[in-house]
């Protein structure tokens, strides 16, 4: 019996950043290789910069309205300004039935016109495409962490983003840093 073919990592890159500016700028830069029918996955701890870095990727496709958090709302759409794809914005914090309670979402029919940003997104949607952009967010450890008492301390994240299935191989990821 065969297991199922589950895609793995082709790139990836990792970096720091050290400021909610530099998140949104890092959101910037990622929406220059986005596309429509491709689906992000954020990670990390409440207050990490899923939202922050969602906001710079709105930024960078040119999508109309503020992007927050969707929190309470599940799901928002952004319509782009010109010729982009949309933005659709997905918090599943509170969604704990997989894919069954995403599908109520209608995110399989976004897709192919959109890029499809998930917050809390790990184990919930990734059935929605073989190939997905999976962003980590963590806060910085180690060499990378800054002095205790430095003013800037709480900014700075360690962000992974690795490319999964076809869509990335060959991505170069190491740009957005």
């Amino acid at each position: 019996m065969n297991a199922p073919h589950t895609p793995s990592a082709v790139t990836a890159a990792t970096l720091t950043v050290k400021s909610a500016e530099d998140m949104r700028e890092l959101g910037r830069r990622l929406a220059t290789l986005l596309r429509p029918g491709d689906l992000v996955l954020l990670s990390g701890e409440l207050g990490a910069g899923k939202t922050t870095l969602t906001r710079g990727l709105g930024e960078g496709l040119g999508v109309r309205g503020a992007v927050t958090s969707p929190t309470f709302v599940i799901a928002r759409v952004h319509p782009p300004l010109s010729g982009g794809p949309a933005l659709v914005h997905v918090d599943a914090y509170r969604l704990s039935g997989g894919l069954d309670e995403m599908e109520d979402l209608d995110l399989d029919v976004s897709l192919p016109e959109s890029v499809i940003v998930v917050e809390w997104g790990d184990g919930k949607v990734e059935e929605l495409s073989e190939d997905r952009l999976r962003v980590v967010i963590e806060r910085a450890v180690g060499a990378d962490a800054p002095a205790e008492g430095d003013d800037d301390a709480d900014d700075v994240r360690s962000v992974t983003v690795s490319g999964v299935g076809a869509r990335w191989a060959g991505v170069d990821l190491a740009p957005l840093g």
